[in-house]
């Protein structure tokens, strides 16, 4: 009889996990940023999918059977939104059309900042980082958050390849995931919308936000030692990617040798990023490691600078739930290294 109870409470601990897990809610994420802050919100519940893979373009990939279905059997979708991912915007429309879609970019508590529109940047730019939004946000697939993702072509002041996000000026600059502050308000944005899909695990939820905020703040503060001893040296990245996290750590880029990622910059431009490195005594040269090492060469050739290379994806990186700090790190150590 023992050995039959013993069965009969195991069957039962057995069918009592089996619907806690069938209960967790499906989650996808666009870009491994993203799905690494899910992932520690939901550690110990279950794992996001990932809709665009480590290595992949989030500008130009094209989806697999496979994150099609993730999208497909999502209850929610978090993704930084339309002006990162444009081309996302449909599929999201079509395949997740009973989730709930959040666009992080539009979260009230995401500080942003606009595009930077001139070669040299300059000290002391007029960008809006203050976050107050006044329409609302969080909201479902179908949002009106279109301006600024639908800029010209093959323009130097807005373009975009048919992928590639825009860098219209005038529009936000979609790469907020860079700034710590926003990253663990995010956590706190993702925790709420777990929450309130999955009110049984909101505790752990929650404690888990909390847990990785505390882990953001440990490595922001470490970052921030770190480049104690490079501030006020001036520097260039090859795409401006980065100003969020010059914002966040008080350093500031000289300039970008290219507007965007989406496309080569024009001869003119180079011309005037080699100037700005040579008047401002640039001595380091951030390059990405999908971009063209020539067009930096061009830029180092005839200066005493120096070069490395930051990754604001993460690519070498193992996705999961301590991916975030992480990122954050490694792109504090390519600035610090590179002087």
């Amino acid at each position: 009889m023992g050995h039959i109870r013993f069965l009969a409470t195991a069957a039962t601990v057995w069918t009592v996990a089996t619907a806690a897990f069938a209960e967790v809610p499906a989650v996808a994420a666009d870009i491994t940023p993203v799905h690494g802050l899910v992932s520690r919100v939901m550690q110990g519940v279950g794992m996001p999918d990932l809709v665009v893979p480590p290595g992949a373009s989030p500008h130009s990939h094209s989806m697999r059977p496979s994150e099609a279905r993730a999208l497909d059997q999502a209850d929610l979708v978090f993704w930084v939104g339309p002006r990162l991912t444009p081309w996302l915007e449909g599929p999201i429309a079509t395949l997740a059309s009973d989730a709930k879609v959040i666009a992080l970019l539009d979260a009230e508590a995401t500080q942003q900042l606009m595009v930077r529109e001139t070669v040299q940047f300059g000290q002391g730019h007029d960008d809006d980082h203050g976050g107050g939004h006044d329409d609302g946000h969080d909201e479902e697939h179908g949002d009106d958050h279109h301006d600024g993702h639908d800029a010209d072509h093959g323009t130097e002041t807005a373009h975009a390849d048919e992928h590639g996000h825009s860098h219209e000026a005038g529009s936000l600059d979609p790469h907020a995931w860079l700034m710590a502050e926003n990253g663990s308000a995010w956590l706190q944005v993702i925790a709420e919308a777990l929450a309130a899909v999955d009110p049984e695990n909101a505790p752990l939820y929650m404690r888990n936000a909390a847990e990785g905020q505390a882990e953001i703040a440990t490595a922001a503060a470490e970052i921030a030692t770190k480049l104690e001893a490079v501030a006020g040296k001036p520097f260039v990245v090859f795409h401006d990617a980065y100003q969020y996290f010059e914002t966040g750590f008080g350093i500031e880029a000289a300039g970008a040798i290219s507007l965007s990622d989406a496309s080569d910059p024009s001869p003119a431009r180079i011309a005037e990023i080699r100037a700005t490195v040579q008047e401002m005594k640039v001595r380091c040269v951030l390059s990405e490691p999908q971009f063209n090492s020539g067009l930096v060469a061009t830029v180092l050739d005839g200066t005493d600078a120096g070069t490395a290379i930051v990754d604001p994806l993460g690519v070498k990186l193992e996705p999961g739930p301590q991916f975030y700090p992480q990122l954050l790190a490694s792109v504090g150590d390519a600035i610090a290294g590179c002087y």
